[in-house]
């Protein structure tokens, strides 16, 4: 028989607790978990509702967590789910995607939904926060979850549900309300304290703190021109009727995933023509593009199709690589953990950068220096360049939407776009799909393709991308003049093979295990698509999966 105590060793000391306890019932009793809203055990993510049934490690985590505020996020949707249900009786929510520390979604009523409705849900929202009501767990039969979902009228579940090859399924409930989650919950509405809801024609934003403040709602800032480029996204995707997943595994199931490759890929090419086409009725004024995005947004791809669209249009275009304008390796800055910090402006030699464009724009030829990166130092190769008037200077780099890059030149005489991949397939529809999910399972593939790295290095790494990502490049995403979405609808089912093995891979001890398990469950419901002849070489889906015709 098996001992009634079982061993917990936390960051720095041992508990014996009795077997079958909850993490919620360990955390009360503990000072260390003063704050904290779920655990990690043994390289696993749980809630609190878990009972602790074999000796294992366990930390503690607060929403300055990554875990921690996917958990308060997931469960603050869950209560605005259940809110918006009773003040609005036989109501349909669709969470649709993020934008500006919220999330943005519609809600389809016998009536326009208006500020007063939006209003009163959070009222009722508060009203549930202030009761405490206690998040519970429990696994269920299939049977069983497709009788809750047709109770509660979730068609959109229920079609998931049918493509699903397991037996049971997690749901969580707080009252009457049931649901299944791609996150663990908070322990109870009493910890979702922060949160503010917002009407936003014609539906609504859900705003949340941020990690590195889970205490404090930032100041809302509209995002106009990424929530168009959501909006167009949307469309498109109800006009092809792929609004889902459970949609998609239809169109691959029945034989018509190679047409849906096609208008995809359509798609794209007609947009990247349309920006070259805006850019060529002012050939004589613009001379300078400039392309920046989070990583593994296929910026370099479209970087390379867009050469090929504006030669179209009767332009020469050059292109400048940032890298061979950092400063000497002793003048880099170093981050506040004492590390060479090369994502800074203040790593690129400015001056000389803006002093080379204003020549070239003028007619004078220069000489681009080359970083020898062994060395840390800069070096004068000889290599010159010389541009006429029909050749515009493309730049891709992660400053290219921060006017201190290009100082030098009038915002008149620029072209900036950001690219990014902005999904809006979801699971269903309480459950999205996040973006940055989708760049990391391209990054995680790209990095074992190219850069010898497998996902454990590319876990480890990301949160440093992300920190990259928010200081340099989304405070200046609506400053560019337009915006590319490089999502691919069709593109989860193609890299879900290639992650899959790669995230496998990572063992139950390993400390990105959670992570990639976290990321496994989220492919398991993509039907997988094996046979790639359908994607053209010129694919932005090709500079991750590496097939590109692009070098």
């Amino acid at each position: 028989m098996k001992e009634q105590f079982i061993s917990v060793i936390l960051d720095n000391r041992e508990v014996k607790v009795e077997r079958g306890t909850l993490i919620g019932e360990l955390a009360a009793a503990l000072p260390e978990a003063e704050g904290a809203v779920i655990a990690r055990v043994n390289n696993e993510v749980k809630g609190y509702q878990f009972p602790l049934t074999e000796d294992c490690r366990l930390r503690f985590l607060s929403t300055n967590s990554s875990d921690g505020m996917r958990a308060y996020r997931a469960s603050l949707v869950f209560l605005f789910v259940r809110a918006a249900l009773e003040v609005l009786p036989g109501c349909s929510i669709h969470i649709m995607h993020a934008i500006n520390n919220g999330l943005y979604g519609e809600i389809d009523y016998i009536q326009p939904v208006i500020e007063k409705d939006i209003k009163a849900i959070e009222n009722r929202m508060r009203e549930l926060v202030a009761a405490d009501i206690p998040f519970q767990r429990r696994t269920v039969s299939v049977e069983k979850a497709r009788e809750v979902y047709a109770k509660q009228g979730f068609h959109d579940k229920l079609r998931l549900l049918e493509q699903y090859n397991g037996d049971e399924v997690t749901l969580y409930n707080f009252g009457w309300f049931h649901d299944y989650l791609s996150s663990v919950t908070v322990a109870s509405t009493g910890v979702l304290q922060f949160f503010r809801l917002r009407y936003y024609l014609p539906g609504f934003i859900l705003e949340y703190p941020r990690q590195n403040n889970p205490t404090q709602l930032p100041e809302y800032v509209e995002q106009g021109k990424l929530f168009n480029v959501f909006f167009q996204a949307e469309q498109w995707q109800e006009n092809i009727s792929i609004p889902d997943v459970a949609s998609l595994n239809d169109c691959i199931r029945e034989g018509r995933f190679g047409d849906l490759v096609r208008v995809s890929e359509a798609y794209h090419e007609n947009q990247i023509r349309d920006i070259a086409q805006q850019i060529s009725r002012q050939r004589d004024r613009l001379r300078i593009i400039l392309i920046a995005g989070p990583s593994s947004s296929g910026k370099t791809t479209f970087a390379q199709r867009l050469s090929v669209q504006l030669r179209v249009q009767g332009l020469a275009p050059v292109a400048i690589g940032l890298d061979d304008y950092f400063v000497d390796r002793n003048r880099t800055p170093r981050d506040e953990s004492g590390n060479l910090d090369f994502e800074v402006l203040e790593a690129i030699d400015v001056e000389l950068f803006n002093e080379h464009l204003t020549k070239l724009i003028q007619g004078e030829e220069i000489e681009i220096p080359s970083f020898d990166f062994l060395t840390g130092m800069r070096r004068w190769n000889g290599k010159k360049l010389k541009v006429r008037s029909n050749q515009p200077i493309i730049i891709e780099g992660i400053h290219g939407l921060n006017d201190r890059l290009t100082a030098s030149i009038p915002k008149g005489r620029k072209f900036k776009i950001y690219v990014s991949a902005l999904t809006n397939l979801n699971l269903d529809h309480h459950t999205r799909i996040s973006t940055t999910d989708v760049r990391m399972l391209r990054r995680i593939i790209r990095d074992n393709q190219f850069r010898a790295h497998d996902a454990r290095a590319t876990i480890d790494r990301w949160p440093l991308v992300r920190r990259g990502e928010h200081r340099h490049i989304f405070p200046f995403q609506e400053d560019a003049d337009v915006m590319f979405n490089s999502t691919l609808v069709y593109e989860l089912s193609v890299l879900k093979p290639l992650a899959r093995t790669l995230l496998e891979d990572i063992g139950p001890r390993e400390p990105q295990y959670s992570e990639a398990r976290r990321l496994l469950r989220f492919l398991s419901y993509f039907d997988e698509v094996t046979d790639f002849y359908h994607i053209p070489c010129n694919s932005i889906l090709q500079e991750f999966i590496g097939e590109s015709c692009f070098d």
